[in-house]
């Protein structure tokens, strides 16, 4: 395989991987791009390089700025903006899990909150309240296992993957 090849499967494998962690496809595509490229890029390298219009490239490009997976790369005598990724997969699964904790989790705990029952005193009640709990429990662990990841270390993170296998 050659390097082009390997780089158009992997910014596509990228793209249709990432729609399972929050990141739309050419989002996804755009961050696999800058991922692998040695350099900056700017806007034009990218439009170019995936084939995607100028509005694609600009609105994808602040969400990735959003979700602190990408930043922006002053270069002197330029006056067009570039762009850099993070490189370190790490701290790129850290941002993610942050991102998604507060962009999912945070507004479910926080209506599963306001959902708490004064008056529990009937069968429907008792059922609502006992489904509600159970919702509120599991949310609550995804909470803190994303929680857990975001503030980890990269030796403690791959030490817990060991124990979970063992």
């Amino acid at each position: 395989m050659t390097y082009e090849e390997a780089k158009a499967k992997f910014i596509q494998t990228w793209g249709t991987l990432a729609t399972q962690w929050g990141i739309n496809r050419t989002m996804a595509q755009i961050h696999a791009l800058l991922l692998v490229a040695p350099e900056p890029l700017s806007t034009e390298d990218v439009m170019n390089q995936l084939q995607i219009s100028r509005g694609n490239a600009n609105m994808n490009l602040r969400d990735l700025i959003d979700w602190g997976l990408i930043f922006r790369h002053l270069k002197p005598g330029e006056r067009r903006e570039f762009f850099v990724a993070e490189k370190d997969i790490w701290k790129v699964a850290r941002q993610v899990a942050q991102e998604r904790r507060r962009r999912e989790i945070k507004p479910v705990l926080e209506v599963l909150a306001e959902l708490q029952l004064a008056d529990a005193d009937t069968p429907e009640a008792l059922e609502f309240q006992k489904v509600i709990s159970g919702i509120s429990s599991v949310a609550g662990f995804a909470d803190s296992t994303l929680n857990a990841v975001v503030q980890a270390e990269e030796n403690w993170l791959m030490g817990q993957f060991i124990k979970v296998f063992k």
